[in-house]
C-alpha cells in the first residue's frame, strides 16, 4: 500500500482505479443520517493525484462489517465555499480509488468521505481535504505564419514540450469577422507543420494552434500570427493594337511590372466585352505579336495576361485593345464605258490615295451559255482600251483597284458593252 500511496504519474493511478465501481453524479442536497458507531474512513490515508480535468483519490478502506461503500462530498471553494454536496457514492467497500472527473482547471476544491450501510445511516465524514486542479497547460512557445504563398499560407510552430500532447487543432479567421473555423487536426507532438491551401488572392488571414493531450485536454492557445497570400502579378494595361497592316493585326506592349512574370498570354474575340479566347502563349521577354489574319479589314478586340512563376495569372477584368487588318481598297469609279470604232473605251477616277495599279475583268458572252472572264492586271492609267473586240459578241467589263500590298478592292459594277455586226448589202 505504502508503495502505492507514492504513485505520482496519472497514468498509473488510471491503471488503479480502472476496476473501480460508482455512480452517476449525485449532487444531492438532502441533510445525511449520521451513526457516529460505523467506522470513519481514516483521513490520514486519503492520498491524490491532481489533472486540468480530473483528481484521482486513493484511501485506506474501513473493516466494519456494517458498511458496504462510501460517499464522496465536495465543494468548489471558488464558487460554493463550504456548502458540501453528494457528488458520488460508491457501492463496494473493498473498492478504494475514485476519479471525479467533473471539475475545472486550476480551481481549488474540499472534499469529504463517509462510509455507508446497507440502511440510511451514514458514518461521520473525514477531515477536510483540500485538493487544487492543475493550471491548464501552455500553449505552443512558437508559431509562424509564412505570407507571399499562392494561395496558401503555411504555419509552423515549435513542437509541445510536454510529452502527453497528441495532437494540434488548427483555427484560423480573417480579419472582416472574429469568428474562428477550425481547420484541420495535426497528428503527432512532433508534427509543427500545417500548409492551408486554396485561399484567396492577396488577402490577410489570422492563425492560432491549439495542442490537445492524449486525454482531448487542450492547451491554452497560442499567440494569434497572421500572414497574407500572394497578389496576382500586375497585368498589361499598354497593350496597343495594329489597324494599318495588310492580313495581320501587330500587337505591343510594356512589360509587367512583377519581377517574377515568366510568361503571357494573348487572349482575342470578336467581340469587346466577352468571348475571349487563348490564342497564343509567348516568354516573358516577348513584348510584340503578329497575328496573321487571312481576311482584309477584319476586327479583333485583344486582352493579354501575365503568367508568374507561381502559374498565378493577372485579372483579366482590363479593356481590350481593338486592333484590325488593312481595309480593302475602295472601288474605282467608271467615267466612261463605250464603243469608239472598234474599240471598247473605259474611263475611270480612283477613289482611294492607296491605290497603285487597276485590274480590268473582262467577260465574253458568246452565246446564251458561253461565257469566258479575261483578267487584265498591271493597269497604271486612269484609261483602258480594247481593240480584241469582235462584232456581234457582248463584252462585260468590271474595274478593281489594286494597293502596294496587293489588296484589291471590290469590282465595280459591270458595264455591257456590244460592237454591233454590219449590214449586210442586198
Amino acid at each position: 500500500m505504502n508503495k502505492l500511496m507514492k504513485i505520482t504519474s496519472s497514468l498509473a493511478l488510471t491503471l488503479l482505479v480502472s476496476g473501480c465501481s460508482y455512480k452517476g453524479d449525485l449532487m444531492s442536497s438532502q441533510k445525511p443520517k449520521i451513526d457516529d458507531s460505523i467506522e470513519v474512513v481514516n483521513s490520514d490515508s486519503i492520498r491524490s493525484i491532481s489533472d486540468v480535468n480530473a483528481i484521482a483519490f486513493e484511501w485506506q478502506k474501513v473493516d466494519d462489517s456494517r458498511v458496504v461503500g462510501y460517499n464522496f462530498y465536495r465543494a468548489n471553494l471558488q464558487k460554493d465555499g463550504t456548502k458540501l454536496k453528494l457528488i458520488d457514492s460508491i457501492e463496494n467497500k473493498y473498492a478504494t480509488h475514485y476519479v471525479d472527473n467533473n471539475v475545472e482547471p486550476n480551481t481549488k476544491y474540499v472534499y469529504k468521505i463517509s462510509s455507508t450501510t446497507n440502511g440510511e445511516f451514514e458514518s461521520k465524514t473525514t477531515k477536510d481535504y483540500v485538493v487544487t486542479t492543475l493550471d491548464i497547460p501552455e500553449g505552443v512557445s512558437f508559431i509562424q505564419a509564412i505570407s507571399n504563398l499562392p494561395r496558401q499560407i503555411k504555419i509552423i510552430w515549435r513542437p509541445h514540450t510536454n510529452e502527453r500532447i497528441s495532437y494540434y487543432k488548427i483555427y484560423r479567421s480573417s480579419p472582416q469577422t472574429s469568428q474562428w473555423d477550425e481547420l484541420a487536426e495535426v497528428e503527432g507532438r512532433l508534427q509543427a507543420e500545417y500548409i492551408d491551401t486554396d485561399l484567396d488572392d492577396n488577402v490577410v488571414y489570422n492563425y492560432k494552434v491549439v495542442a490537445y493531450t492524449f486525454d482531448d485536454i487542450a492547451t491554452k492557445p497560442s499567440e494569434i500570427v497572421k500572414a497574407q497570400t500572394k497578389p496576382l502579378p500586375e497585368g498589361i494595361y499598354t497593350l496597343k493594337a495594329s489597324n494599318d497592316q495588310p492580313r495581320k493585326i501587330i500587337l505591343n506592349w510594356q512589360p509587367s511590372q512583377s519581377s517574377d512574370v515568366i510568361r503571357y498570354n494573348i487572349y482575342r474575340s470578336s467581340d469587346a466585352t466577352s468571348g475571349f479566347s487563348l490564342l497564343k502563349t509567348v516568354s516573358a521577354k516577348t513584348l510584340s505579336y503578329d497575328d496573321f489574319v487571312n481576311e482584309d479589314g477584319k476586327i479583333y478586340f485583344y486582352k493579354i495576361s501575365s503568367i508568374d512563376k507561381d502559374n498565378l495569372e493577372s485579372n483579366l477584368n482590363v479593356n481590350a485593345a481593338m486592333g484590325s487588318t488593312l481595309q480593302k481598297v475602295a472601288k474605282p469609279i467608271i467615267t466612261l464605258a463605250q464603243i469608239q470604232g472598234e474599240r471598247a473605251i473605259l474611263n475611270w477616277q480612283s477613289a482611294d490615295r492607296r491605290t497603285v495599279s487597276y485590274n480590268v475583268y473582262k467577260t465574253i458572252k458568246d452565246g446564251f451559255f458561253d461565257k469566258k472572264t479575261i483578267k487584265i492586271t498591271g493597269i497604271n492609267a486612269l484609261r483602258y482600251e480594247d481593240k480584241d473586240i469582235v462584232r456581234g459578241v457582248r463584252y462585260s467589263y468590271s474595274i478593281q483597284a489594286v494597293d502596294e500590298n496587293g489588296i484589291a478592292s471590290e469590282k465595280t459594277k459591270e458595264t455591257e458593252l456590244i460592237l454591233p455586226k454590219l449590214r449586210e448589202l442586198k
